[in-house]
């Protein structure tokens, strides 16, 4: 899994950084859309879009115009995410945020994200330091080389960011991974975290102890 997430997050940043730069009309593009998880794992989209404008204010934060204000809402308030062809995904952090508590609150419009049956993450930018708003850097990303990821802990209901200190807790059920991972002498760094976060995710969907997500979420 981890091989094909880094492949996949190639071809979703490239796709997402053309609409930040054009923010105009897909051609002959089609968006999908999913009012439950249920539906996502089926890829049974309840709706559709032909040629919308995709407005990506950055790779992370996107929204879809279609230039009638009531549809605009319905797609915020309405559906759990979105997909574009079969391996771009994105998800709805608005309505997400209504639900789970964590760090979803640094999160706005559809973001990308990535899911097997028992596990599932958000790829978005660190939230703004002082620096950033020190030096100007006011667009909420402070890079776009380097993203962090947000774990969905359906149990708990919560939204996290992936830093060393959560990671640490996420191993606790592998030990093995844990005193690997705590005893990494570049333990904090982004990709030592990212390196030991898919091991965690591989670890994670093999696990016949460990619950689909199917079974935590409420249709």
């Amino acid at each position: 899994m981890r091989t094909s997430i880094r492949n996949i997050l190639l071809v979703a940043f490239a796709t997402l950084a053309s609409f930040h730069v054009s923010a105009t009309t897909v051609p002959h593009d089609t968006i999908y859309f999913y009012a439950t998880w249920q539906q996502i794992f089926d890829v049974e989209p309840v709706a559709m879009v032909v040629d919308p404008v995709i407005d990506a204010v950055t790779p992370y934060e996107v929204y879809i115009e279609t230039g009638i204000d009531r549809v605009n809402d319905q797609i915020l308030n309405s559906y759990v995410a979105l997909s574009q062809g079969d391996s771009i995904w994105l998800i709805n952090c608005e309505l997400l945020r209504e639900f789970y508590d964590g760090d979803v609150k640094n999160l706005n419009g559809f973001a990308p994200f990535f899911f097997d049956e028992k596990s599932a993450f958000i790829v978005a930018p660190k939230p703004l330091t002082v620096k950033d708003v020190l030096l100007g850097n006011n667009d909420g990303v402070t890079t776009y080389s380097a993203p962090n990821y947000y774990y969905i802990d359906f149990l708990h209901r919560s939204v996290n960011r992936v830093t060393h200190n959560y990671l640490s807790n996420l191993l606790e059920c592998y030990h093995d991974l844990q005193m690997r991972y705590e005893g990494m002498k570049d333990y904090k760094k982004d990709y030592v975290i990212e390196d030991y976060f898919f091991k965690f995710i591989d670890r994670l969907s093999q696990d016949p102890m460990q619950p689909y997500i199917l079974d935590l979420v409420n249709e």
